[in-house]
């Protein structure tokens, strides 16, 4: 009897819909869904941890306890191999904590895949799953292009059962697969493995429904689905549909229904109205024409779109292709996928291949992430390895747990806090630190010490300019003051990619009175002083810094941009603070150039 895995509490936790409903409302969701006869649900993973530590509002272990304490089911949590829940891999010493942590706090089931498909990198966190007594899916990748891929994949599988799993788990983040191809895959892989395999499928014209009704058939035991108001929006398979689909065939899965459409009227009243990102129908026919990730274009075009280069489009995909067979046919699940699309949006918009590369695309081609599915074109190593002679080598060990406990005092009151430093550095101290302040009552309403009274009259301010043609109201009371503007335009949705990376870019720079040099934002962004939390700033006040030196990071959807110094000089001043989102034109630094070039 094939049993369902339903990934809706997941897929409210990351974006595009971190936020939307609130967090009691999840919690009635997965109430609901807990009646249903589920297999398991999946309730956190890599989008769930980042969108929590980002938003800085709510700590991601406190959801899943909460949501252990009001299910019985299974929860679930997908991990990204080495990487597990972030865009870099982690310490062993991380991995084992992180997975303890996620299984005292309620995970019972882990689908853990390897974003280059490359098992080996799962061993660590394979034994440290299995350790903790808990089931073990292993997910592999399919993603098309090459010759051969299929005949890879079995390959890869038959070494999946040495590490403990419980299931094999085929995965589709690209609506690539066809029926033949489902069809001999999960016969395959079945064979090679003598483990019972399950689906994982993303599909936006029904080939996703198609897929699985077809796994099923020939031996499939497990199917990923999600409510339909989810299914619908964002390319997953509607657990409504399978089940009725199903049921025809003869094939029974025990879930009721009912409790799938109570649990998708609870989501409609929140979303129904709500565009989400990235249902674009032109998103949409492009990732389906391209075989990538819907998720994956649409940030593609966010930044295109930035940039005046809107129409730039489809030459970026085509890049996005090509880098990728460049870089050895790696899959196409995040983060890979997102450091291949960085790279082809520099090289776009640079007008020059590989005149700029991420570090994360040199870890790639150097082998820092894995074996690669394929060769690495000789010719780009080279070029990469020339860009990059000048750069630190790379980071074999990353940090420890134990490396950051002196950063994380008095912040990390627990191992899971701890964890959460370890591999989200800043944000998550911030996170932690509105935590300690709500709980401690030093935390206002709103941000700032702004009283109950003061907030309720902004609510006030809000629902007058919503509800009324005013287009912009401004009070000022006891020195506060406070404007509320409506937002005529829609903004762009924020995106579920990761796109990671590190590119310089010029400085927007002018010479000021008595030739002092502004060095302004070249873009909009966060504004970064040091490459990482702890590490000393680029530069400070009085340093002498000479041309082409690195004066700050400027990070975009996670894209970090090395911004450096036009001329030899001192700082005289530096006007944004650490983390400050900073406008195009915003006054960064000022410098004061100097005759000859300063020893650094």
């Amino acid at each position: 009897m094939p049993q369902l895995l339903d990934a809706t509490i997941r897929l409210l936790s990351q974006e595009p819909l971190a936020g939307a409903i609130p967090t009691g409302e999840v919690l009635r969701i997965a109430e609901i869904l807990d009646t249903a006869g589920l297999a398991c649900l999946e309730v956190s993973g890599g989008g769930a941890f980042e969108s929590a530590v980002r938003r800085g509002v709510e700590s991601p272990w406190e959801r899943i306890r909460a949501l252990d304490g009001r299910t019985t089911t299974p929860l679930g949590m997908a991990l990204r191999g080495r990487f597990l829940v972030g865009s870099r891999p982690v310490s062993t010493d991380v991995v084992q904590r992180f997975v303890a942590c996620a299984a005292e706090n309620g995970i019972d089931v882990f689908r853990l895949h390897d974003p280059l498909n490359d098992v080996s990198n799962l061993r660590e966190a394979g034994e440290a799953i299995v350790g903790a007594g808990k089931r073990l899916h292993v997910g592999l990748v399919y993603s098309p292009g090459r010759t051969g891929e299929v005949d890879a994949l079995v390959e890869q599988a038959r070494r999946v059962p040495e590490l403990g799993a419980a299931r094999v788990i085929l995965n589709d983040p690209t609506d690539a697969l066809l029926p033949h191809l489902t069809e001999e895959l999960i016969t395959r892989i079945r064979e090679a493995t003598g483990l019972p395999v399950g689906l994982h499928v993303q599909g936006a014209a029904g080939t996703g429904l198609l897929n699985a009704v077809v796994a099923t058939r020939v031996g499939a035991d497990f199917v990923a689905t999600a409510v339909y108001p989810l299914a619908l929006t964002l390319h997953r398979v509607a657990g409504q549909s399978l089940v009725e689909a199903l049921h025809g065939l003869g094939r029974e899965t025990g879930v009721d229904v009912d409790a799938l459409w109570a649990a998708s009227d609870l989501v409609d009243e929140y979303i129904g109205d709500e565009p989400v990102a990235p249902v674009a129908p032109r998103i949409a026919v492009r990732a389906a024409e391209y075989d990538l990730p819907a998720g994956l274009v649409a940030a593609l075009d966010v930044h295109l779109r930035a940039h005046a280069a809107g129409d730039r489009l489809l030459d970026t995909l085509a890049e996005t292709q090509r880098i990728r067979a460049e870089a050895g046919w790696p899959p196409l699940a995040a983060p890979i996928g997102q450091i291949l699309g960085s790279q082809a949006l520099l090289n776009i918009l640079s007008a020059r291949r590989y005149g700029t590369v991420l570090d994360e695309f040199r870890q790639l081609v150097l082998g820092g992430y894995g074996e690669t599915p394929a060769p690495i074109d000789p010719t780009v190593r080279r070029a990469v390895e020339l860009l990059g002679a000048d750069r630190p080598a790379l980071e074999d060990d990353p940090p420890s747990a134990e490396d950051v406990r002196e950063t994380a005092e008095g912040l990390a009151s627990a191992e899971e806090d701890l964890v959460l430093i370890a591999m989200f550095g800043e944000d998550a101290g911030q996170l932690l630190q509105t935590i300690r302040q709500r709980h401690s009552r030093e935390a206002s309403l709103l941000v700032g010490d702004v009283d109950a009274q003061r907030a309720e009259r902004i609510r006030e301010l809000v629902k007058i300019v919503q509800e009324s043609g005013v287009g912009e109201i401004e009070i000022e009371d006891e020195g506060m003051r406070v404007s509320v503007r409506r937002a005529d335009e829609p903004q762009v949705a924020h995106s579920s990619a990761i796109i990671v990376g590190e590119t310089p870019v010029e400085a927007g720079t002018a010479a000021g009175n008595g030739g002092i040099v502004r060095v302004e934002s070249p873009m909009v962004g966060v504004f970064y002083r040091a490459a990482d939390p702890g590490t000393p700033p680029f530069v400070d006040l009085g340093d002498v810094v000479a041309a082409g030196q690195t004066l700050c990071l400027l990070e975009a959807m996670k894209l970090f941009n090395e911004l450096t110094a036009e001329v030899d000089g001192r700082i005289r001043s530096i006007h944004a603070e650490n983390g400050q989102p900073v406008e195009y034109g915003t006054l960064l630094f000022e410098i004061e150039p100097v005759s000859t070039p300063p020893a650094v």
